[in-house]
């Protein structure tokens, strides 16, 4: 999960989830809305113990992407290194993960 403010407003919160699954490509976008629905992404993310990753930069990109499309390949680089440092963190255990 990313979060990170919308571009032209600071004080409204925006939100995408990620998921990968190792048999697809790449990962995808499987949630993401500003305000409200961006406060319940990353509430629901929080009571499932997801992690939530802050980082205006990447959400902006990732908002980019239409629902439940993958990732395209020129950030694959920032989503793996994301995804690689959440596996460790989490000693090898989830496949689903929210970033």
């Amino acid at each position: 999960m990313s979060t990170g403010a919308h571009p032209q407003d600071d004080i409204r919160p925006v939100a995408v989830a990620i998921t990968y699954d190792k048999q697809d490509a790449a990962p995808r976008v499987v949630a993401k809305g500003y305000g409200t629905l961006a406060e319940t992404i990353i509430r629901t993310a929080k009571e499932n113990d997801l992690y939530v990753h802050q980082s205006p930069e990447l959400v902006g990109l990732l908002m980019q992407i239409d629902l439940d499309a993958h990732i395209p390949p020129q950030l694959y680089v920032a989503i793996a290194e994301l995804l690689a440092w959440l596996y460790a963190l989490e000693g090898g255990k989830g496949q689903e993960l929210l970033g």
